[in-house]
């Protein structure tokens, strides 16, 4: 796995394997993900790659409530897509560290996005080359961030 990061004026990018999956812009914060690999210590997938070849097997699939923060308790300031690939953190270190991130896309279909201070019933799927099935329990709540930003929260339903 080749990574590369390069910063080019106010814009650091973020390449894996020769492909753009990540860009912030340093003045402001913001960010783009283009492609949220599932590179860590327990896989080499990317939820794309199951996409294409259809195998439900590899994910954990399951509903979910979550809530977006509002801009003012330090969410985000724009909804996002059916598709979305944040982090999904279940427990936290005692200095506040993530003990262990997981990977998932959250997925709904009844409207194009979810905004800042929404609450919806979505279905989240997790790549099963984690060890995520301990977490998940009807009622268990977890966090969704962007990087170290906590942008919402989710209940299994």
């Amino acid at each position: 796995m080749a990574i590369f990061k390069k910063t080019d004026g106010n814009e650091l990018y973020l390449y894996i394997n020769g492909n753009l999956v990540y860009k912030r812009w340093l003045d402001t914060g913001e960010s783009k993900v283009f492609d949220v690999m599932a590179y860590d210590k327990y896989t080499l997938t990317s939820i794309r790659d199951l996409e294409y070849d259809n195998s439900i097997s590899d994910l954990l699939i399951i509903k979910a409530k979550i809530r977006l923060k509002t801009a003012e308790e330090g969410g985000r300031k724009t909804g996002f897509i059916s598709g979305y690939r944040p982090n999904h953190v279940f427990e936290y270190g005692k200095e506040g560290e993530f003990l262990q991130s997981f990977i998932g896309d959250i997925i709904f279909e009844d409207q194009s996005t979810i905004e800042p201070g929404e609450t919806k019933e979505v279905t989240v799927r997790f790549l099963l080359h984690q060890p995520i099935e301990k977490y998940i329990s009807p009622g268990r709540k977890w966090w969704i961030h962007e990087g170290p930003r906590l942008i919402g929260e989710a209940e299994v339903l």
